[in-house]
């Protein structure tokens, strides 16, 4: 089976359609960004985006992503003009404001800020908190989280501006 993965094309075994992304990812294609955690898609550590949607990689069947484009937070950052690595203003904002303690739920929160973004560049403070209310942090750090998504808007304004 061929699933389109950030922007390439891997072909993954399909022995077992409902083998969650989350297992193809990390097993067998060593995307370990995507992370595991409780396995019941109510953390959201696991998360990534199937057509630009925030989804949960623990439970979705590989059986359902025939045709879809996935990205993980691998595939975030982008290249720059001589081929260099240019992090996501979430990935920069995250790091500006020093969000992560363990680390564990990053991808997770990182990828629904980015979700988020796309879909409204200027959420207010309380867009950001619902749309990451799902998304767990264990070291509880949810007042940086949200300045830091809030601080990847402003970024991303300032990219788009002439």
């Amino acid at each position: 089976m061929k699933l389109t993965i950030n922007e390439q094309e891997h072909e993954v075994s399909d022995e077992n359609p409902d083998r969650v992304l989350l297992w193809v990812l990390r097993d067998e294609l060593g995307l370990v960004g995507t992370r595991f955690s409780c396995g019941a898609g109510v953390c959201g550590a696991c998360t990534v985006h199937v057509d630009g949607a925030a989804t949960r990689a623990c439970l979705l069947p590989i059986s359902q992503l025939a045709g879809t484009r996935i990205r993980t937070v691998e595939g975030l950052a982008s290249k720059g003009p001589a081929g260099e690595a240019r992090l996501h203003p979430v990935q920069q904002a995250f790091l500006k404001v020093q969000v992560p303690q363990c680390g564990w739920c990053m991808s997770g929160q990182m990828m629904t800020a980015a979700a988020l973004l796309e879909r409204n560049p200027s959420p207010s403070p309380q867009q950001v908190v619902e749309a990451m209310g799902g998304n767990y942090c264990r070291c509880g750090t949810y007042c940086r989280i949200k300045k830091a998504v809030l601080e990847a808007s402003k970024l991303l304004t300032q990219e788009t501006e002439p």
